[in-house]
């Protein structure tokens, strides 16, 4: 790279390794002398056209530039690609997904997928072009396999920084929105506080659907020895839901678990109610018959309703 001009170090550098023959050429490198390199060894060609500057084990981030250069002008990373870039997920997809332009036909590689769109926003995340957040998530709303997983990336992309609002006003402009009754009803849940997909499973399936009061969620409060976050909490009726969104913890309740829940008895005389994933998504009506006789015992007058003939609460 010490051989080459500055301009073009430059250029790989933002390109995360990576540079085209063509940018090469345009910056005094001729083809023979990038062939040169490619046989080498010191170059790898990754597409036709698109080479790796460096040896050794390929970054997320070099194949995701590859894959952009490969699919030409107006590309952009999408999909889980770019919400990796947003900061929706730490999880890196093993396939690259791009979109570009309608009018273009750019041919797939192994490991990229090339999507074609007549309008998309676009934006850039460390260098590299992606579609900008709410595109980016009502392109991954509508390719969900469920609800859980939709309201999953609309949780994160709110956490992430993207407001509901422009979510709707973008939903609102097209024409043709995957999931667009589901999107709403996320877009609801979330705006009622709902930061995971069994917070909202809670407060719909457990809370709302028989007839319970309503939660304060996602509450800050300080006790003796600190700070504490409660998921679920019923002001001013001495009880709290903390809600475990492992399908399994091997390790049973942890000593912090403990120690929180004997501060806020101490603190609070509240008692602590903990569900994971199987009370609330599996079996809601015994959790909410649960829920209603804790808040009976401190003093709830109301009645909670059955939500079909068979529910577990009378």
């Amino acid at each position: 790279m010490r051989e080459l001009p500055a301009g073009l170090v430059r250029l790989v550098a933002r390109q995360h390794g990576v540079v085209t023959t063509a940018q090469c050429v345009a910056h005094g490198v001729d083809r023979v002398r990038v062939h040169r390199l490619v046989r080498s060894g010191w170059w790898r060609r990754l597409h036709p056209g698109v080479h790796v500057t460096y040896t050794g084990e390929l970054s997320w981030r070099t194949r995701a530039a590859a894959a952009l250069l490969h699919a030409g002008a107006g590309a952009a990373l999408s999909h889980e690609s770019a919400a990796v870039l947003h900061g929706f997920t730490s999880r890196l997809p093993r396939v690259i997904t791009v979109v570009v332009p309608w009018e273009r036909h750019p041919v797939a590689r192994p490991g990229m997928v090339v999507r074609r769109r007549r309008r998309a926003i676009r934006t850039t995340v460390r260098e590299l072009p992606v579609t900008d957040q709410p595109t980016t998530v009502l392109d991954l709303v509508a390719r969900s396999r469920s609800d859980d997983d939709a309201l999953g990336w609309v949780s994160a992309a709110v956490r992430a920084g993207t407001r509901p609002a422009d979510l709707r006003r973008l939903a609102a402009a097209q024409s043709r929105v995957g999931r667009r009754r589901l999107l709403g009803e996320v877009l609801d849940l979330v705006e009622e506080g709902a930061e995971s997909p069994l917070e909202a499973r809670y407060h719909r399936d457990v809370e709302r659907r028989h007839g319970l009061p309503r939660s304060a969620r996602q509450g800050w409060e300080q006790l003796a020895d600190g700070w504490i976050r409660s998921d679920c909490r019923y002001v001013g009726r001495g009880v709290r839901v903390e809600l475990d969104g492992q399908l399994g913890h091997p390790g049973g309740r942890t000593s912090t678990d403990t120690w929180r829940d004997n501060a806020v008895a101490l603190t609070h005389d509240e008692v602590t109610l903990r569900y994971r994933w199987d009370h609330v998504a599996v079996h809601p009506c015994r959790t909410a018959q649960q829920v209603a006789a804790a808040l009976h015992r401190r003093g709830w007058t109301g009645t909670p309703r059955a939500c079909s003939p068979g529910c577990a609460v009378r």
